[in-house]
Parts: C-alpha cells; sequence; structure tokens
C-alpha cells in the first residue's frame, strides 16, 4: 500500500523549519552573542568559546555539530532524519550570514551619555561589549526578548519534525549506556554549557542564561501545544451515577470508570478517569461539593490529549 504525501502539509513543515531556522540565528546573533549568554546546546557553547577566541560562532558549532552527527549516527544508528540534518545547515547558513553582515552589535541597550577616554560618545557607534562601552547592557529585558525568540525558533523547528539536534546528541549517547533518563541528561549537559560562560568572569551570565532556558521552554510548549491546556483528573467517588451524570450531561464528556482498592482497609473504590479543559474543571470543583463532598482528587497537568473532543490523532493518509 503506497503512502500519498500531504503537499501542503509538507511545505507547512517546511516553511516552519525555514523560519525556526532563521529565527535563530536571529535570536543567537542580535541577542544572545552580544551579552556573552550560553543558553545550552551548541551554539551555547561557540558563544563562550567565540568571547575568549574570536572566531565565527557558525564555525566553531558546525564543528561541534557535524562530528556530533557522525558519532551519533555511528553509535545509536539513524535516528537523525532529513529534517534534522537540514536544520543544522540551515541554522549554520543563516548563523553564517547574519554575522558576517549584521557582526555581533546588541539590539537592546541603553546609550551612555559619558564620555569615554576623552571623547563624546557617538550614538551611531554600536560595539560590541568589550573595553570601551559605548552603549549601556540591559541584560534582564535582553534576556526576556532573547527567550522569546530562541522559544519560537526552536518551537517552530519541532513543529516541524525536526529535532534540535548538537549537545542533545551527547546526552542520548550517554543515555544509552548509564539509561539515566533522557531529560535529566539534557538537563546536565545543558547546566554544564550554561556554567562555562563563567570563564568570561561575570556570574551573572550562567544566571540570565539559565532565566533564558526557562523563559525559551515555555514558549516552546506554547508553540508546539498551544495557549489551550488540558487537566486530567482521577476521582475517587462513592456516588459514581451523580458524579457519572454531571460529566456526560453538564460537562458534555466523556470518561473511564474502574474499580481500586483502597490500601489502608482495602475497600473497592470507583475511580473516574477523566481529561477536562480548564473551564470544565472549574464547574467540577464548583459542583463536585454537592456531587460527593467525600470525594477524592487528584488533578494533574496534561501537555496533549487526542481524541475525540480534544486534538485530532494525526492520520497518514494511504492511497
Amino acid at each position: 500500500m503506497t503512502k500519498t504525501i500531504n503537499w501542503k502539509q509538507e511545505i507547512i513543515s517546511y516553511g516552519f523549519l525555514i523560519l525556526g531556522s532563521v529565527l535563530f540565528a536571529v535570536g543567537d546573533v542580535m541577542f544572545v552573542n552580544p551579552y556573552h549568554l550560553a543558553p545550552g546546546g551548541t551554539y551555547g557553547l561557540s558563544n563562550v568559546i567565540n568571547a575568549l577566541y574570536p572566531w565565527k560562532v557558525s564555525l566553531y558549532a558546525l564543528c561541534m555539530d557535524v562530528p556530533l552527527l557522525i558519532i551519533g549516527t555511528w553509535i545509536l544508528g539513524p535516528k537523525f532524519g532529513f529534517k534534522t540534518i537540514l536544520s543544522t545547515f540551515l541554522i549554520f547558513g543563516s548563523t553564517f550570514v547574519l554575522e558576517s553582515t549584521w557582526g555581533y552589535k546588541p539590539v537592546i541597550f541603553e546609550f551612555m551619555h559619558e564620555v569615554v577616554e576623552g571623547q563624546a560618545v557617538d550614538k551611531s557607534m554600536l560595539e560590541i561589549l568589550g573595553t570601551n562601552l559605548y552603549f549601556k547592557p540591559d541584560y534582564f529585558l535582553n534576556t526576556l526578548v532573547s527567550g522569546g525568540i530562541y522559544g519560537l525558533a526552536i518551537g517552530f523547528v519541532f513543529k516541524s519534525g525536526a529535532t534540535s539536534g548538537g549537545s542533545d546528541i551527547i546526552s542520548m549517547i550517554l543515555h544509552k549506556y548509564t539509561k539515566i533518563s533522557l531529560g535529566t541528561l539534557v538537563m546536565i549537559v545543558d547546566s554544564i554549557i550554561t556554567l562555562t560562560s563563567l570563564l568570561l568572569g561575570q556570574i551573572r551570565l550562567p544566571i540570565y542564561s539559565i532565566l533564558l532556558i526557562y523563559i525559551e521552554s515555555k514558549i516552546i510548549d506554547l508553540v508546539v501545544y498551544g495557549v489551550k491546556s488540558y487537566k486530567t483528573a482521577f476521582i475517587v467517588t462513592d456516588r459514581v451515577e451523580e458524579v457519572r451524570n454531571f460529566i456526560i450531561n453538564d460537562l458534555d464528556r466523556g470518561g473511564t470508570c474502574f474499580v481500586g482498592y483502597g490500601l489502608y482497609k482495602g475497600q473497592e473504590r470507583k475511580v473516574i478517569y477523566i481529561n477536562l479543559s480548564r473551564a470544565d474543571l472549574l464547574k467540577l470543583k464548583n459542583n463536585l461539593p454537592a456531587l460527593d463532598p467525600m470525594a477524592f482528587v487528584n488533578v494533574i497537568d496534561s501537555a496533549e490529549v487526542m481524541g475525540n473532543g480534544f486534538l485530532p490523532i494525526p492520520r497518514q493518509e494511504e492511497k
């Protein structure tokens, strides 16, 4: 059975990939690098090395990305699809062009209205952070904007079906041999890269870099999963019919009821499992005291819920 290609979806996918790659370059060259931040990844490490030994950030990153892709493919197998490889080189190309034309001039700064070394400050001059500062850096605002741009960029790359590659490959290799969770290893690797900014002699650099990573992660979730969030509720109740009728008739939702046993007395208990929007959860909480004031409810965040009434399940068209 031959699978057909959804060209509209593919065009949109590659559009996200290109947009994300270009945005990443903008964020790194215009916002992250001028402030010597290191928010993880090969480009974060490249920014630190660039500050110590000036060379193009894109070339430093490429010297790390290509060997990592080769080593990762050799150890882990062909897990890196065409889009991930394409994204690696699109980010490299965009960053190379931008740093070759724009340089490393910051976008966010405050002009200093003092005389520097006997000369009045020329407001048309935009020097990178160095010995003679012709501008006053605004670290906090720059970090907020950098995190937003990075989050949008990586979110678009993820949305295209590509992965970030780079230093994540190190985490994947370590995961294979240590069995430590991949999320933990990613955090460890990125934290080590972030701490390398201490080599530049300022304690605030890793602090702002960590804040950038936090903002970036929130924006990525927003881009990938959307604004709408869902909650999952487990309701332990002796009044199953009352709660069931409210869920079906008032909330217009379905759910699953299964039997459990209390650990303390070993009594049989009914548990209702249901996914809700925030508005539905609020209605449930407001009505639950009347339905069953003795109910036990556990509510957790759900990153994504697919199926009837929620997000559609992706289907591959077939011919």
